[in-house]
């Protein structure tokens, strides 16, 4: 039996990188995805190559109504909602001299506003279900330990921090069988990472090498080592852990 057998997740920024590698394994494991995104076509493949225990649905995840009806994807298709990975984020550089403010309030409503609302949204279908659940928020190595050029990335990340452990402690509070922790990658090989390595000076090997420095393993990491962690964190594997700060970033939030 695998780790997710019945159970049904709503994964945000489920169309490419870690947000599909999630679903490929969910579904792997014995669960079933709706899989939001804004590239709904991509979604729809993805959802079209793992059958009939995967769906797509479009997800601005600025926009609660788009969540509300995600929730009711799930609920229509698979009869429960048990489960939230909010992957859904952006990065840009920019620190607060001279950050845009357009990227800044981007950034902070798709990073933070983002996890809120779909919290907001699934923790009541969730409770509903009448099953333990769980909830992955998706945040940082630079949560942990900030760097200067990427202020509104930081900022939102730490504060999804803070907010997944508000969710922890409100579900215990009302014995609520919800988990809710956060993973917090460093560097990792994905579309997001693919365009730094194109638009920061220098060639792709050197723009690799300066990332790969900033964690103490030397390397940046692959997708499916944060899928690791985040199925982990979902299954009932992890059925005493709420609250915590996961890192999978090889040392990089404690570097010298």
């Amino acid at each position: 039996m695998g780790m997710m057998q019945g159970k049904v997740a709503l994964i945000s920024g489920g169309a490419e990188g870690i947000g599909a590698a999630t679903g490929r394994r969910i579904v792997a494991e014995g669960g079933s995805v709706v899989l939001g995104d804004i590239q709904i076509d991509k979604a729809r493949a993805l959802a079209a190559e793992l059958g009939d225990h995967a769906v797509a649905v479009p997800l601005d995840v600025r926009d609660l109504a788009q969540w509300e009806a995600a929730v009711q994807t799930a609920l229509d298709t698979f009869g429960k909602l048990t489960h939230l990975a909010n992957i859904a984020g952006i990065s840009e550089p920019g620190a607060v001299p001279d950050v845009d403010l357009d990227s800044w309030s981007r950034t902070i409503d798709i990073n933070l506003g983002g996890t809120f609302n779909g919290c907001r949204t699934a923790i009541p279908a969730m409770a509903a279900s009448g099953e333990s659940g769980a909830i992955v928020n998706i945040g940082s190595m630079l949560a942990l330990r900030v760097g200067a050029e990427f202020a509104a990335y930081c900022a939102s990340k730490a504060a999804v921090t803070a907010l997944t452990k508000t969710i922890a402690l409100d579900c215990a509070a009302k014995k609520l069988p919800i988990r809710a922790n956060t993973v917090h990658p460093g560097a990792i090989r994905t579309p997001m990472f693919e365009r730094y390595l194109e638009a920061l000076p220098g060639t792709v090997e050197e723009v690799e090498a300066m990332f790969a420095a900033n964690h103490p393993m030397g390397r940046v990491g692959e997708a499916v080592e944060v899928v690791n962690a985040i199925v982990f964190l979902l299954s009932d594997q992890a059925s005493f852990t709420t609250g915590v700060d996961f890192t999978v970033d090889g040392g990089g939030h404690f570097r010298s």
